[in-house]
């Protein structure tokens, strides 16, 4: 599978990544975690790690001391009694501190396979969103049907941010997930215009604050087809999101379907004369800022722009930029992954209507900060890119492209 990711005119192709390329750069959690998971197994990489913690508190007390993990180089052995002569005369050092044994981080660990991918994925979806075993089943089921759907390929992929820096950095910036009422499940907010005086208690529809699966520091799903996105929405109790919904999510006002869709032009008029008209604002604010949000990673050397085979999705933990954050709650509409919403083009189309509407593709992507190949702000529409309608089995899928879902609190 192989789909270009950007608009179909040159003007706007990104430029073709060089073969010397570095890969994006993993946090030290995660590089010290790799090796454990690629075959080595985490016995030896606990046993490393204490190693490497002894030989550093010996150090630290000035003593030498060799491990049989790191056992001594002969040139080493022949350099000790230099270090002995260096102490001679000194005070006898303090004594070491009690030893602590440092563990790897579960969470951190690289997964070999796709399969040891997903299972980590339902544990997590189990766990933190509480779904019943019904829905778990029609989850699981949508994943048993595609050969590429998840977190992105496990051979590929590099994520430049690993679960536990990111649970640190929201602990440190006192995020939480919202805990709405109305919305009747974890991590929603609610939707609402407050220039027209209406409030949360009013709002008609809740949005998920991170891409799905919608949970705190976890990578989002991609490689995912505008109807399977908008399938497990639905075998979760929600569905997927109306263009306007989205955007109203990201300015921090959502406005009525008659006044964001005009239904009597065709789609590339309307989203052409909407774009015209638009306000630009981005979800942290008036002027662009790449670096408030998840745009720092970057592509896949010799990725072509599409593809399992050849396209990492370095993606960065959901909700891991407490400043990319909309006045409504909702994180990373700009940057980390691209999402699937439905755009209709006639009043019957809405969502909340039924899974009619065409493809449409909002925000932009993990490597941004070097691929600004079109605006990201939040009223921006998207040309007919790849264009299906949204339950078409043929509809576009890609290693940067996710989604999040809504859900209806009350009557339309």
């Amino acid at each position: 599978m192989s789909c270009p990711e950007t608009p179909r005119e040159p003007a706007c192709a990104p430029r073709p990544p060089a073969p010397s390329d570095p890969l994006p750069a993993l946090s030290a959690g995660v590089r010290a975690a790799q090796a454990p998971a690629r075959g080595r197994g985490r016995g030896k990489a606990a046993a490393v790690v204490a190693a490497v913690a002894a030989v550093a508190v010996a150090a630290a007390a000035g003593v030498a001391v060799w491990t049989g993990a790191l056992a001594p180089t002969p040139a080493a052995r022949g350099a000790a009694p230099l270090v002995s002569t260096a102490l001679r005369g000194r005070a006898p050092p303090a004594p070491p501190p009690e030893r602590v044994t440092l563990t790897v981080d579960d969470e951190d660990i690289a997964p070999a396979t796709l399969d040891e991918q997903r299972r980590r994925l339902f544990g997590a979806m189990r766990r933190e969103l509480a779904l019943s075993d019904e829905a778990m089943l029609r989850v699981e089921a949508i994943f048993a049907a595609s050969p590429v759907l998840g977190q992105g390929n496990p051979a590929l992929t590099r994520h430049p941010m690993s679960r536990s820096e990111c649970r640190r950095i929201r602990t440190l910036s006192g995020v939480a997930p919202a805990r709405e009422p109305a919305c009747g499940a974890p991590g929603m907010v609610p939707l609402f215009d407050p220039t027209r005086g209406q409030t949360a208690e009013s709002a008609r529809v809740c949005i998920d604050q991170l891409e799905f699966p919608n949970i705190p520091c976890e990578y989002p799903v991609v490689h995912v087809r505008a109807r399977e996105a908008a399938l497990l929405c639905r075998a979760i109790g929600k569905r997927i999101c109306d263009a306007h919904e989205w955007e109203g999510a990201c300015a921090g006002a959502l406005r009525e379907p008659d006044v964001e869709y005009e239904w009597e032009r065709p789609r590339d008029e309307a989203s052409w004369h909407h774009n015209l008209l638009r306000e630009k604002v981005w979800s942290y604010g008036p002027e662009k800022n790449h670096a408030l949000c998840g745009t720092g990673s970057s592509r896949t050397p010799g990725c072509p722009g599409g593809g399992w085979d050849r396209c990492g999705s370095n993606t960065y933990p959901a909700g891991a930029f407490p400043a990319c954050r909309s006045s409504l709650g909702v994180f990373d509409l700009h940057g980390n992954v691209a999402e699937h919403m439905s755009l209709p083009i006639l009043p019957g189309e809405l969502a909340r209507r039924g899974d009619r509407g065409f493809t449409e593709m909002k925000g932009s992507w993990f490597a941004f900060s070097s691929m600004d190949v079109h605006a990201d702000d939040c009223r921006w529409r998207a040309p007919d890119w790849h264009g299906t309608r949204l339950m078409s089995k043929s509809s576009h899928a890609n290693y940067h492209l996710g989604f999040r879902c809504c859900k209806d609190v009350g009557p339309p």
